[in-house]
């Protein structure tokens, strides 16, 4: 399970609990339609195009209205404190609830109850919250942009208000150096994608990647870009890629989108959102190591050497559903991958020719034929 976390500022919206999905520019959720604008709406709705696009479970969400007098958000806190160990997601993401250090300490204590540690994703106050609770390291990612970078940063910010004096004293170039601060004052999570007109993939202080094409300024001034990210982020984290490849990719599908809309300032996220479906057809196959190469007959080829499961196993899986009734050819190092992908193509009914090769194996899966 995949859960999204967060408020919605609409006064008398309830907490509901429920599995998302899409009606015109609307999410719906247990009947009821949220505005996919800015904020956790945007967030939600940028994890929901994804985790479609993959053909993985629609998220899960646990929604409540709060326009800041923080009773939803403790809603949302006792509900999860409740019950996040039944529920035992494999993704947590937690966007905007009012920042409680107490409240989150406890979530975090009964995150320990699960039966597997989930993914954990903090965006936004639910980011600030972790920091000023001390309990950063237990994330596996943050997705600040450079004004909340300044705050996990600085040593003497034990409370989220004081990021309201980082506003307007940072800029994007100053990140390496932030990171670096953060990391050493234990206020950053295992994994940082700092959002900005350079967007930074950070591990340990270690800049692992800076994503800057297409450049887009205008994303900059559209309301919700940044929540975007962290949905698809949440979503290719879901699909099993390791976290760093997750946060390049989301980095760079958010700023293709908003070439595909051909975003100016007065552009909606809905656009942005509505873009994903095209951008994923025609980069992601190259991005996460799918490639599509036609001759005489269409032969798709899945190079996944260098990656553990289950991330052979989706990308392959996603490659014949993608592409029925033609022949695979699988590249794996392992030979875990190899019996995992032997035993996929087998319950498809494909027949398998396995050939070892240098630095690993090539996997041949034909379709069964009709």
């Amino acid at each position: 399970m995949m859960l999204i976390a967060g408020t919605i500022p609409i006064k008398d919206l309830p907490l509901i609990m429920g599995k998302v999905s899409e009606e015109g520019k609307y999410l719906v959720v247990d009947g009821h339609h949220i505005p996919c604008t800015q904020g956790t709406g945007a967030m939600i709705g940028a994890a929901l195009v994804s985790n479609n696009y993959l053909k993985l479970k629609a998220p899960q969400v646990l929604i409540a209205g709060d326009t800041g007098r923080g009773t939803g958000s403790r809603e949302i806190y006792e509900y999860l404190i409740q019950r996040v160990a039944e529920l035992s997601p494999q993704v947590l993401a937690l966007h905007y609830c009012l920042p409680d250090m107490a409240l989150t300490r406890r979530l975090c204590g009964a995150i320990k109850g699960c039966s597997r540690k989930p993914v954990l994703i903090a965006d936004a106050a639910s980011m600030y919250a972790a920091k000023a609770s001390g309990l950063a390291p237990e994330f596996d990612i943050f997705t600040p942009d450079a004004t909340e970078m300044a705050f996990l940063a600085d040593p003497d910010a034990t409370h989220p208000a004081y990021i309201n004096r980082h506003l307007f004293d940072t800029d994007i170039t100053q990140v390496p150096r932030l990171a670096a601060a953060a990391y050493q004052n234990k206020s950053a999570a295992n994994l940082l994608l700092v959002k900005g007109a350079i967007d930074y993939i950070v591990h340990d202080s270690d800049i692992v990647a800076t994503i800057t094409e297409p450049d887009v300024p205008a994303l900059e001034a559209i309301g919700g870009t940044g929540d975007t990210i962290t949905g698809l982020v949440s979503a290719f984290a879901y699909a099993g890629l390791e976290l760093h490849e997750a946060a390049i990719i989301a980095a760079r599908a958010n700023r293709m989108a908003g070439k595909f809309a051909q975003a100016t300032p007065a552009t909606k996220v809905r656009q942005i959102i509505d873009q994903f479906p095209a951008v994923f057809k025609e980069h992601l196959c190259q991005w996460s190591g799918v490639c599509y190469m036609k001759g005489g007959t269409t032969m798709v080829e899945v190079d996944v050497r260098g990656f553990s499961c289950p991330i052979p196993v989706v990308r392959t899986n996603k490659a014949i559903e993608e592409n029925p009734n033609e022949p695979v050819t699988v590249l794996v190092e392992g030979s875990v991958s190899k019996e995992n992908i032997s035993r996929l193509a087998q319950s498809k009914g494909y027949s398998i020719k396995v050939e070892e090769v240098e630095d690993g194996f090539r996997l041949l899966l034909s379709p069964p034929v009709k």
